[in-house]
Formats: C-alpha cells, sequence, structure tokens
C-alpha cells in the first residue's frame, strides 16, 4: 500500500492493518480462532506499513555517521531523517533535540542522569516504574512522591502546594504520565506544566501510552520533555525518544561512555585518557545506533499523522464506550478508575471481578476465547493497589480467591489496529465467564494460571 493511499482508504469504521492480524490460534475447547489481541498498552503490533518500510531499507543496511560507503551514506541520511521526522510529529521547538533510546525506561534513566546535582524531582505514586524509579537512583537529587489524586484538579493543587513549600529552591522536576497505564485516563498536562513552570520547575511526560493515540505536541502542552517507545507506537521492539530542552542534557556527562559519544580522545602527559565528548545529541548515542528502530520509530509516526488523529480517535472513543457498556452488564465486575467514569480516556481499561482470581480469568479468556488481555499490577503497583485496596497480591492459585483476598487487575487495551469484532468477542467473554464459568480446568504453573493438559 503506499503512502498516498493509505490515509484515503480508511474509513473510520476500518482499522489500520497491522502484523499479526489473520494469525489463528488453537482453543482448548478444540478448533481455531483469530487472535484477538487486546493487550496494546504492553505492546502493539507493529503496523504493516512500517514492516514494508523497514524490509525495504533492509538491503541497503550500512553502518552510520563515520562510514565513507554509498550503503553508509544512505544509512546516516535514513537515521538523520528519521531524528527529523519524529521532531516534526512531536511538534518539538527550535533547539530542542530528539534522542534515539532502547525505550521510555530508558529515556527517563538517561534524564535522570542528566539531572543537574541537587535536582528535586516530584512524581506522583500513579506512574509506571519506568517514571516512578529512576529518580531515586541518584544520591545527590531528592524524590518527594505525591499521593494519588481523585481529580485532575486535585492533581494540580496537590503539585502547586509542594511546589511552592520545596526548601531548599533550586531546580526541580515534575514527571507525570500523559495517559496511565492502568486506566487509560488522561492527565491534565498542560495545567501541570503551567504549575511546573511558575514555581521554577520543569516538566517531563510519560508518553507511552499517550503518543499511540493522541496527537502529541511538546510545544503546545509546553513540556520540557516527553518520552515514549516505538513498541506501544506500531513499531518493532528495541527503540524509543526522549525529545525536549538540551542544556541539562548538554551540560551533563555522557549516559553511555565511547565511540560517537567522544569527539576527540587523547592520551595526555602522564598516561591518562582525555576526552572530548560531543555536545549535540551524538552526547548520549554512544555506539552503534539503532537505524532501523529509529526509522520504524519514523515510519509509524508518518503513517498514523497520515491516517489522521482525529479519525483514530473518535473510533477509539467508540470502542471504549462500547467495552465499558459491555462491562457494565456484567456482575461483579468493577472498572478501576481514579478521576471517575466520565474522565477523558485513551483505549486502556482495567477491572476487577467479584470472586475470580486475575490471572485464572485472563488464561480462560486466552485458553477458550483466543483473547489476549494483561493481568497483574502493570509495573504500577501503588497504583494498582491504591484502586483495588489493600496489597495486591503477586501471585495467586487458580480458581475462585477467597472473600476478602487481594486481588490483581485485568487490562484490555486496544488501538488503530483492532477490529470491532475483538472488542465484541472480549465483551461476550466476560459476560459468559462471569455467569457460567470456566469450560475447563486450570492449575497453578510458575505463579501463572495455566489450562490442565
Amino acid at each position: 500500500m503506499s503512502v498516498s493511499t493509505l490515509a484515503t482508504d480508511q474509513a473510520i469504521c476500518t482499522p489500520l492493518p497491522v502484523l499479526g492480524r489473520d494469525v489463528r490460534v488453537p482453543l482448548v475447547t478444540g478448533g481455531e480462532v483469530t487472535y484477538a489481541a487486546l493487550d496494546y498498552a504492553a505492546s502493539a503490533p507493529a503496523l504493516q506499513r512500517v514492516w514494508d518500510d523497514v524490509a525495504a531499507y533492509a538491503p541497503y543496511y550500512g553502518s552510520v555517521h563515520r562510514g565513507a560507503g554509498h550503503l553508509s551514506q544512505l544509512s546516516t541520511e535514513l537515521f538523520e531523517n528519521s531524528r527529523a521526522d519524529v521532531a516534526a510529529f512531536l511538534g518539538c521547538r527550535d533547539g530542542d533535540q530528539v534522542l534515539f533510546t532502547r525505550s521510555t525506561t530508558d529515556s527517563l534513566n538517561l534524564l535522570a542522569a542528566a539531572l543537574p546535582a541537587g535536582t528535586r524531582v516530584f512524581v506522583f505514586e500513579t506512574e509506571h516504574h519506568a517514571a516512578l524509579l529512576p529518580w531515586q537512583r541518584r544520591a545527590d537529587v531528592a524524590v518527594t512522591y505525591l499521593d494519588a489524586p481523585r481529580t485532575p484538579a486535585q492533581a494540580v493543587e496537590t503539585l502547586e502546594r509542594e511546589l511552592a513549600a520545596r526548601e531548599p529552591y533550586g531546580p526541580a522536576l515534575v514527571c507525570v504520565t500523559g495517559a496511565s497505564n492502568v486506566t487509560g485516563e488522561l492527565w491534565p498536562v498542560r495545567e501541570l506544566a503551567a504549575a511546573a513552570h511558575a514555581h521554577g520547575a520543569r516538566i517531563v511526560v510519560d508518553a507511552a501510552q499517550l503518543v499511540p493515540h493522541q496527537r502529541v505536541d511538546i510545544a503546545e502542552l509546553d513540556a520540557d520533555w516527553v518520552a515514549f517507545s516505538g513498541h506501544k507506537l506500531y513499531a518493532p521492539f528495541g527503540a524509543g525518544v526522549l525529545a525536549g530542552r538540551a542544556d541539562w542534557l548538554r551540560d551533563a556527562e555522557p549516559y553511555l561512555a565511547g565511540g560517537g559519544a567522544s569527539r576527540r580522545v587523547a592520551r595526555g602527559a602522564s598516561g591518562e585518557v582525555r576526552v572530548d565528548w560531543h555536545e549535540g545529541v551524538a552526547r548520549h548515542e554512544a555506539g552503534s545506533p539503532n537505524v532501523i528502530g529509529a526509522y520504524a520509530i519514523a515510519s509509524a509516526c508518518k503513517a498514523l499523522a497520515e491516517a489522521g488523529f482525529d479519525r483514530l480517535a473518535e473510533r477509539e472513543r467508540e470502542l471504549i464506550a462500547r467495552v465499558r457498556e459491555g462491562l457494565a452488564a456484567v456482575p461483579g465486575v468493577r472498572v478501576l478508575s481514579l478521576f471517575g467514569p466520565d474522565a477523558p480516556s485513551v483505549g486502556v481499561l482495567s477491572f476487577t471481578v467479584g470472586g475470580w482470581n486475575s490471572s485464572h480469568f485472563a488464561a480462560a479468556l486466552s485458553a477458550e476465547y483466543g483473547i489476549g488481555v494483561r493481568d497483574g499490577l502493570f509495573c504500577a503497583h501503588p497504583l494498582v493497589r491504591t484502586l483495588v485496596g489493600g496489597d495486591a497480591a503477586a501471585e495467586g492459585e487458580c480458581g475462585a480467591v477467597d472473600e476478602g483476598a487481594p486481588l490483581n487487575a485485568i487490562r484490555v487495551s486496544f488501538g488503530a489496529g483492532t477490529p470491532d469484532e475483538h472488542v465484541d468477542r472480549f465483551v461476550t467473554a466476560v459476560g459468559e465467564l462471569v455467569r457460567h464459568g470456566a469450560k475447563w480446568s486450570y492449575r497453578t504453573e510458575g505463579g501463572r494460571c495455566v489450562p490442565v493438559v
């Protein structure tokens, strides 16, 4: 499919073509069914467009930046054009940098390593661990963890209060998600950015769950940095992005020491090795870069932009409403939420089912209906524990749980590549499992429920 036809051929009711859309899987009850991938929040399937672009480039694969050969020059151009395409996709400002990393986790760890000494970081307990944990690794950086807010306004008020009271007054960073990986709820990023800047702080947005679903404009959000992963954005595994202001990154020691980050290396008179580091993006991109990963992200950015985020978001809202309506009709199902059922969200919902162990429920969805969802704590343990109440158990035995026992959650997530039929099958399956129980027997193996064979 050509670039020009991609945008015009996709009706609002039609998902974008993704890899794996025709994969069939066996059911324990017999027969096969087309696999319903409803775990986009963990890893979205790659767009067919992205895979085709990568395959077209593969024969021209070459080293980048210092190679004199034709393929090296071509690969270098493709790599740097990918950086420019991502910058355009994010609406980067003059002077902003786009760094290619391994993932959102890598991006936020890179930023954590670049913080000026004495920085205080403010982060809500609701964050994914990728955004919650990197800051405490620095002995010269202080971290203030904020309780989970129950409204967007409360989030802003809490942040303003904590920023105003900070002692001593110095560099500060706010880290916040754009959309929750547990509830899918949108956070008030613009308002939080305004609060941060009013109190002399900067803000980084974990956009891993936001970028695949809505247009993200770093200038419009007034964010200092955004971070995301390619594998959430319909690109293959292994690449991520940190985009935003250059100054803290320019002044920090390189994230990795090695070739590419160094401009000049020489032996001193006493035998020591002296290094002059690059000041631009190369400073934090040591080693041979993941050219294919960067190109895949750029391809995904262009494909989504051409398809039209407004149309994609409209269709996703229809799917969200369908799932919410279906789950509301099933007794014992409780959808998890911080801000309430009417809060704007992306295609991510988590829920509990009364009397069911989450691993058992997810295993039955897979084995009996060919539906892939997520269950557990979703690398957001404090948030899930807050939402489900008590200390959620990391593991549990198959079968019904004791009354009052702690529960993990079940998460369903979808996006631009999700067919309507997958959502309808999921809603039907939840209702049948709750009302009639599993058709198969399951046992615990390695902390997970698996079908008895």
